[in-house]
């Protein structure tokens, strides 16, 4: 896997080079969806160019999943799933809780994950033999239950079901402590052992797999709300702690 983390890193380096020159400018945004807002820029296209380029050339047989350029198939397995710029809102805003991710999926699972903050230079890494922020390990802390647990989401809104706001709106009403906004730093503070849980929906692969090798590594755990596999997105559940886990997984698989 060192090979392909090294590769990650030189990703999110190109990754950076294209999206940092539109940060904290006034950049025009245009809206990919109708009768919502979902917003993308002129950083998120050449971000995710710029890394397609390098697979391309690196790698030539295997895949590409990217958010805003859709599905390249390669003849392996292998492929990667790119979110060039994950919290396109945190960025328009100048807030640095967005993250270039990167994923490599050897047909399977994910094997290796990268989050990639530019601004503040953290480069989160997992594998199957750990997690790292720029080359330190990470590790989970323990929480075994929901009212001692700092609890995210990045947005109520986008638990657009009726029934999985009200599993959420129960859930956060017991949780020591709620943040929102965080995208995919939250799952990154996660692995780090700041927080302890990450509750979200509507997640599409490109929003998630990459996180999963980084809180896997780190000793938590990423399901769906029924405890199923999570790296097609939907309903996410990931934890630090199991225990905690396993209580949250019986008071949201009744939403999933």
């Amino acid at each position: 896997m060192t090979e392909y983390l090294e590769f990650a890193r030189q990703l999110a380096d190109a990754a950076a080079a294209a999206a940092m020159p539109h940060f904290r400018t006034r950049l025009d945004v245009e809206n990919k969806e109708q009768g919502a807002y979902d917003p993308v820029t002129i950083a998120d296209r050449a971000a995710e160019r710029a890394m397609r380029e390098l697979i391309r050339a690196r790698y030539p047989e295997h895949g590409i999943v990217g958010e805003e350029e859709g599905v390249h198939r390669g003849s392996s397995p292998y492929h990667w799933v790119l979110d060039p710029v994950d919290g396109t809102r945190s960025f328009i805003c100048g807030l640095p809780l967005w993250g270039t991710l990167i994923a490599l999926n050897d047909g399977t699972r994910p094997v290796v994950g990268a989050m990639y903050q530019p601004f503040t230079r953290e480069f989160f890494a997992g594998a199957p033999d750990g997690a790292w922020l720029n080359g330190e390990p990470l590790r989970t802390r323990p929480c075994a239950s929901l009212a001692s647990a700092r609890v995210m989401t990045t947005a109520p809104e986008i638990l657009r079901v009726p029934a999985q706001r009200a599993a959420w709106d129960a859930l956060a009403a017991d949780a020591q402590l709620v943040r929102f906004g965080a995208d995919c730093y939250a799952y990154c503070m996660l692995a780090a052992g700041h927080i302890d849980a990450v509750v979200e929906a509507g997640l599409k692969p490109f929003d998630i797999q990459a996180l999963m090798p980084i809180i896997e590594g780190a000793g938590g755990i990423v399901t769906s709300w029924d405890g199923g596999d999570a790296q097609q997105g939907g309903t996410v559940l990931a934890c630090g702690d199991r225990a905690l886990h396993a209580q949250l997984v019986e008071r949201l698989r009744h939403a999933a």
